[in-house]
């Protein structure tokens, strides 16, 4: 005889799930954000860039951010694995926002 599923715990098991990771994704975020330096701008600024890169409709402008993105983790990887925790590879990274070998805020890769 087959065993009988308990489809409400399977339920929250996967609703847990997908709020931890969502609060992962949150938090590294967050983490970028402090790495890349761009928590130097207040919060209506990095907003303004933000909407305006998701808004260009230009292809090569966006091919341009990509690639400064991943020289900038490229570069980060080789500093002593300051990349992994915002790539979701590790722990935590940058403690206080240290901007050093980042681009100053543009990368928007």
């Amino acid at each position: 005889m087959r065993k009988v599923r308990d489809y409400d715990a399977e339920l929250k098991a996967l609703g847990d799930k997908a709020r931890a990771l969502k609060a992962k994704r949150v938090e590294q975020l967050g983490q970028l954000v402090a790495a890349t330096g761009a928590d130097a701008f207040d919060a209506e600024t990095l907003a303004g860039v933000l909407l305006d890169a998701i808004g260009s409709k230009d292809t090569a402008a966006k091919e341009a951010w990509r690639v400064k993105g991943a020289a900038f983790f490229q570069r980060r990887g080789r500093k002593g694995g300051g990349a992994a925790a915002i790539d979701g590879s590790g722990t935590s990274a940058e403690p206080g926002g240290n901007a050093t070998g980042g681009s100053g805020g543009t990368s928007n890769g």
